[in-house]
């Protein structure tokens, strides 16, 4: 590489990130950076950047994990910080096994929700242990006039999960949802979900911070859970099918698997000037 900064573009089932490595968390990466990076105008394009850092380098870390862990920095498209990414994680993945950072197999990923194990398959594919997934309140959203019943959805990131007979591909999701505030302090992630037969779901979500994107790992996790509970289980299985592609999701006891592919598309140097100046 030259006197660039570094970076590599990836995505799983279309969610797609750029990833900038930072072991000894030297960037300043700013929330105005991070906007520029993800303007698919303007910059590199992406739903979210990805700073893989030492966990040790990260001062808001959560306490008790390990400080030599590779630590993924998640930041939302407009540059405000999230507690885990799903399919961000995959990428991350992805990207420490290419890079020769971590070894195929499993390894463990620091996050803002907690340590992440993970298994890197062969054939490209990751399967992360995305801790449980708890159901834990009924709310509403709203979709141009139109509410929509609800299933509130902790999955380390909250989610407001909405299981409807319309077909999801009808709803305009250019404008985020409105929801309740007094469940959802901090935004939510809303999902519309049409149940295509056992074990079956499809899926379309309006993500905080970013808009509507292709997929979303935690959301696929939320609606599964959300599926479960109300047909009266609490652990099950689904495949879910998302604009981008499709995952499959494992909903145990106290504890959720994600598995799908993740991709790495491109790498190269942003511009030192572009950086400072952004």
């Amino acid at each position: 590489m030259g006197t660039g900064l570094e970076f590599v573009k990836g995505h799983g089932t279309q969610n797609d990130f750029v990833v900038l490595p930072d072991p000894d968390g030297v960037l300043d990466l700013t929330d105005t950076r991070v906007r520029a990076l993800c303007d698919r105008s303007r910059g590199l394009g992406a739903d979210g950047v990805l700073r893989a850092v030492r966990t040790g380098k990260v001062p808001d870390a959560p306490a008790g994990i390990d400080p030599d862990l590779w630590f993924m920095d998640y930041r939302n498209a407009d540059g405000s910080i999230a507690e885990m990414c799903g399919n961000g994680v995959r990428v991350f993945a992805r990207y420490l096994v290419d890079a020769g950072l971590a070894e195929p197999g499993e390894l463990v990923v620091g996050t803002r929700a907690g340590e992440r194990p993970v298994v890197a398959h062969a054939d490209g594919s990751v399967t992360v242990h995305m801790g449980p997934a708890t159901v834990f309140a009924r709310s509403t959203a709203t979709v141009g006039g139109t509410e929509f019943d609800g299933v509130a959805v902790d999955v380390g990131n909250p989610h407001l999960v909405c299981l409807t007979e319309t077909a999801v591909e009808r709803l305009d999701l250019s404008v985020p949802p409105g929801h309740d505030p007094v469940v959802f302090p901090h935004d939510v992630n809303v999902e519309f979900v049409n149940v295509l037969g056992e074990g079956s779901l499809r899926m379309r979500v309006h993500e905080r911070g970013v808009g509507e994107t292709r997929s979303c790992g935690t959301g696929t996790v939320a609606v599964t859970a959300a599926w479960l509970h109300l047909t009266g289980r609490d652990t099950g299985r689904a495949e879910v099918h998302v604009p981008g592609g499709q995952v499959t999701v494992v909903v145990g006891d106290r504890v959720s698997t994600l598995t799908g592919p993740a991709e790495l598309v491109a790498r190269g140097e942003l511009d030192l000037a572009w950086w400072a100046a952004a």
